[in-house]
């Protein structure tokens, strides 16, 4: 565990370092937003920042997404000052710690983003054979790609590889190569010098160097620039990277593990993904079986996730009822394990009686899962599909993959990888054609909800 302290905590700084690094967190400690964005540019990560709530965490909240750096932020302050604390909150801080320090309080935050969000959990022989070659392999030097479909938890996988292997005491950095823009992805893997190109204001080390000594995790490495795809091959083969504007090449030390829920043989044999990359990253795959196909997972997830979210926000632990497992262990799950955890938070906070029973298992707009058969999801598809046929007549090509594409975005209430994966386009093809429509000032839908209906 990196811990990242800002600010000085009302004088108490001493003490939480102390607590924090007697609990085997290694503290790295800053005064303000500025010295902080710098420690994390020069490669010195955290996997999580204490701030002291005197500092303006609604500044530093946007600095961190416009640096593509993903790191929870708990909020500090003291115990009076309830104000400062609900603004934390709203401005993104994960928790708030009240000060003094407590002990136990600062060791359950620790224990929570190191294990509880990366916790592999299986019962399913499916799953336990996947686990098996894992445990065979983790300890090697081998390059791994795992792949499934989207929510089977590929990066929870990469994270158990990385805790097995030898490289387990130094950094694991993940990488989503779908979700950076092209243009800032080499960048952001392999750093750049100060002048670069327009707005490198200062040196940044990018995630090959930070990784150095560890594992670096490339997510859905699919989505990659195939012209950025042939200096990773160089610098996976060649052990060193080349920073954007840098004048000479730097070693780096790390091994590779990649994700992808595509095939990347078949992206190779079409010309969208280097052939020579793909049998570089395909030492070892780790293919992980969708949700529906181990079903004995379900109900253990199911347990997981109902007493991860009860602790988490306070209430007291609830068994599922019996209706509401055989429920659970019926539905397909399309969402996966990601699917299955938000609808167990919910069910968590929607449970009034001493059991979560199968009223509180709902869809995001409140409908219960059990509504919606599959039965009554082929009709409404095919009478959709029918009403779509007619409305398409007129329409050039265009507006109508235009149609499509909103339309789907609609269904997936906003999920960019969803509706990349259900047209059958890469997700880079889907922003572009998303940002053209936003220039056109054509309504799109943001992550986690639909347009408005009219009429």
């Amino acid at each position: 565990m990196r811990l990242l302290i800002v600010g000085t905590l009302n004088g108490q700084l001493s003490t939480a370092t102390k607590m924090a690094m007697s609990k085997g967190a290694k503290v790295t400690h800053t005064e303000t937003i500025d010295q902080a964005i710098e420690t994390l540019r020069s490669g010195r990560g955290a996997d999580l920042m204490m701030v002291d709530v005197a500092v303006d965490i609604s500044n530093l909240i946007p600095r961190l997404q416009a640096e593509h750096i993903c790191i929870p932020v708990v909020a500090c302050g003291v115990e009076t000052d309830a104000r400062a604390a609900v603004n934390a909150i709203r401005a993104g801080a994960k928790e708030y710690i009240p000060l003094p320090p407590d002990a136990e309080l600062i060791a359950a935050v620790l224990a929570a983003v190191a294990e509880e969000s990366h916790a592999l959990i299986f019962k399913d022989s499916k799953m336990a054979d996947v686990v098996k070659l894992a445990d065979q392999v983790a300890a090697s030097e081998a390059s791994i790609l795992i792949t499934g479909e989207s929510g089977t938890g590929k990066e929870v996988m990469a994270r158990y590889v990385h805790d097995r292997s030898l490289r387990r005491d130094k950094p694991f950095i993940s990488v989503n190569c779908a979700a950076i823009p092209e243009n800032l992805l080499e960048s952001e893997l392999f750093g750049h010098e100060k002048g670069a190109f327009t707005g490198a204001v200062a040196r940044r080390i990018g995630k090959f160097e930070e990784a150095d000594g560890g594992t670096l995790l490339l997510d859905e490495i699919s989505e990659m620039d195939i012209r950025l795809q042939a200096k990773l091959l160089r610098a996976i083969q060649e052990r060193e990277i080349d920073r954007v504007g840098g004048k000479s090449p730097v070693k780096v030390n790390i091994r590779i593990i990649a994700t992808s829920n595509r095939n990347l043989q078949s992206e190779a044999q079409s010309g969208r993904f280097r052939e020579d990359l793909f049998y570089r990253l395909n030492v070892v795959n780790l293919q992980l079986p969708a949700l529906r196909e181990r079903p004995a997972d379900i109900l253990a997830l199911a347990d997981h996730f109902a007493a991860r979210y009860a602790r988490t926000n306070g209430l007291s632990p609830k068994a599922l009822s019996d209706e509401a497992r055989s429920f659970l262990t019926r539905h397909r799950w399309s969402g996966n394990v990601r699917e299955l955890e938000n609808t167990m938070h919910r069910a968590v906070l929607l449970t009034t009686g001493e059991e979560v029973d199968i009223n509180a298992i709902r869809l995001p707009d409140g409908t219960r899962l059990e509504e919606t058969p599959l039965n009554g999801v082929a009709q409404k598809a095919a009478a959709a599909a029918d009403a779509a046929s007619r409305a398409f007549v007129g329409k050039t090509v265009a507006e109508v993959e235009q149609d499509l594409i909103l339309q789907t975005l609609d269904h997936c209430l906003g999920n960019r990888t969803h509706a990349a994966n259900i047209l059958g386009i890469s997700i880079r093809t889907l922003r572009n054609k998303l940002k053209e429509y936003g220039e056109q000032g054509i309504p799109v839908p943001t992550p986690g909800e639909a347009r408005p209906q009219f009429g």
